[in-house]
This record gives structure tokens, C-alpha cells and sequence, in this order.
């Protein structure tokens, strides 16, 4: 049984950044047979990876501030640890009690603010950001949705490989992103990259984001 696509406006802007790493990779391989000097087909590869990347970034920011202001909406006891005790600046504080915003939209700006600069690339971070929304552990469950929905059992993904496959990953768009994919003490040669490798990457990042999204939404 495949995982629904969550109907959210977060994950469809996901799946729309992610087409654009697929289009990318579409059009390298179109142009591979007009490879010349001037252009390197490669390229488009390593540009695919980085925004696949980007676009799963994109969405844990929004899930999360999109479920923060649904939890604190709800001002329910039940709520995550995380998130009954996080803190607002007296000056956000102030802003709700003139009634100039609610609570629930004082704690997403805040909380907005807080996580712009930080990259969701790391499995732990990522864990640690959720703990906001939910107390599951996260990785856990969702490798085992992966080996459930998306290989039917065929496979025996543990919490550990899923954390690893993504943080190779995103080392790899690291790499490319900051240090121009260049092989490590060469100002030249790039490391090698072709369709396969990036469409198996995207594919991975697909995967992941529909298993954490169908962890987050299941009540069980």
C-alpha cells in the first residue's frame, strides 16, 4: 500500500520544488549527446541535487511552523513537551496581551525567525526540530514506513541507515554547494555524477519526506 500524499499546501510547494530537480535532470540527459567543451552536462546533474535538497529544507521549515500553529491554536495540554515549554521574548509577549497578534501566530514569527538560518540537513537536527510537533521518534518510524509502504517489506531499513542515506546526501550537496564538487585537494577535477546517482538521490528525498509526513499524521 503506497503513503497518500499529504494535502497540504507545504507539501505540494515540496513536490514542485522537487519537479524542479527533476526537469534538471531531464535536461541533462537530453543534452548528453551535444556534449562540447563549452558545457558540462554534469552540471545540471549537481544542480538537480542541490535543489532537491533545498526543497526538503523548504518543507520541514513550513511542516513545522504550519503544525506549531495548529498545536498552539489548540492550547491543549496534550501537546509536546517541546512546545509547552518554549519560550517567547517579552516584547511578543507584550504584542499578544495589546492584541495585536495571537499567541499562536506570535509563536510561529518567533519561531519563523529562530529557524531561518537553520538548515534542516542533518538527521539529528531534524529530529530535534520535530520534537517541537510530536514526541515519536521520528527516523525510527519512518524507516519502517519505508520498508513497509514504499519496498513491501522487501527490505530491513533500520533508523541507522535511513539517517545515513540522508546524510550522505546532503554531504554530497555540501560538497557540491560549497566546495564546487571539486574532489578533496584538487582546484580542478570534479567528483564524477550522472543521471542514475542524482535521479536514486531525489528519489530518496521523495521517499523520506512522505514517510516523516505519514510518522507526523499518524495518531497511532
Amino acid at each position: 500500500m503506497a503513503v497518500s500524499r499529504p494535502q497540504t499546501r507545504q507539501f505540494e510547494a515540496f513536490m514542485t520544488n522537487l519537479s524542479y530537480a527533476r526537469r534538471m535532470v531531464k535536461t541533462g540527459r537530453m543534452l548528453t549527446p551535444f556534449r562540447s567543451p563549452t558545457i558540462d552536462i554534469d552540471d545540471f546533474y549537481r544542480a538537480a541535487w542541490v535543489q532537491a535538497v533545498a526543497a526538503i529544507d523548504h518543507w520541514l521549515h513550513e511542516e513545522v511552523l504550519r503544525r506549531v500553529a495548529e498545536l498552539a491554536a489548540k492550547d491543549s495540554p496534550e501537546m509536546p513537551y517541546q512546545l509547552r515549554r518554549y519560550e517567547l521574548p517579552l516584547q511578543r509577549v507584550e504584542a499578544v496581551q495589546r492584541g495585536d497578534v495571537t499567541l499562536p501566530e506570535a509563536v510561529v514569527e518567533h519561531m519563523r525567525d529562530k529557524l531561518a538560518g537553520q538548515a534542516l540537513q542533518h538527521p539529528g537536527k531534524i529530529a530535534e526540530v520535530l520534537k517541537l510537533v510530536t514526541e515519536k521518534k521520528v527516523w525510527y518510524e519512518a524507516a519502517g514506513c519505508i520498508n513497509e509502504h514504499f519496498f513491501a517489506g522487501r527490505t530491513s531499513l533500520n533508523e541507522k541507515k535511513l539517517r545515513g542515506r540522508y546524510l550522505e546526501i546532503t554531504q554530497r550537496r555540501n560538497k557540491i554547494a560549497h566546495d564546487a564538487d571539486l574532489i578533496d585537494g584538487d582546484l580542478e577535477h570534479r567528483r564524477s555524477i550522472d543521471e542514475v546517482e542524482v535521479a536514486d538521490a531525489i528519489d530518496w528525498i521523495e521517499r523520506i519526506a512522505l514517510a516523516l509526513a505519514h510518522v507526523l499524521d499518524d495518531e497511532g
